[in-house]
């Protein structure tokens, strides 16, 4: 079974359509998708501890691979535990899987001033699993794209419309 909890900071309750649960940042300020990772895990330890693996994916990546979770489970049992996701394009760390277990050390790090995912990541020596490039519309295309300017936001709708 999958459960989706949603990450997020401001007005919580434009998500209410969605009947998901919303996280919030408990870190002032809004430090970044590493406190948003943070309270996912401490929600699922709270609520869910049953769970201990939670994977992240940005809502600016939308075309994410279908099979991102098996991939990530497939990975043999090693220490650190922590995957984060490759593509042609480079490593993307807000892309991860994560144990239930990390989230006190994750929390010292935000507490020390850590904001950046892919420093954090890189010291806890995470292992980098490859996604190889998505075919859209007969283009090839990395399947960790994001949007971040309006143009990314363009060839996204395009690609969307030659599915």
């Amino acid at each position: 079974m999958s459960h989706i909890v949603i990450s997020a900071n401001g007005e919580l309750n434009r998500f209410a359509q969605y009947a998901l649960p919303v996280v919030a940042d408990r870190a002032p300020d809004y430090p970044g998708p590493l406190a948003g990772i943070l309270a996912g895990l401490e929600w699922v330890a709270a609520n869910r501890p049953d769970i201990r693996r939670v994977v992240s994916v940005p809502t600016d990546t939308p075309f994410f691979p279908v099979d991102l979770v098996d991939r990530f489970l497939a990975e043999p049992p090693r220490i650190p535990t922590l995957l984060v996701a490759r593509s042609q394009s480079g490593v993307h760390p807000v892309v991860g899987m994560w144990t239930v277990e990390i989230a006190p050390e994750l929390a010292k790090a935000l507490a020390e001033g850590e904001r950046k995912v892919g420093d954090w990541t890189r010291q806890q020596k995470a292992v980098e699993v490859v996604f190889p490039a998505a075919v859209i519309g007969g283009r090839e295309v990395d399947p960790l794209f994001n949007i971040n300017r309006p143009e990314d936001l363009a060839e996204a709708e395009a690609l969307l419309k030659t599915r």
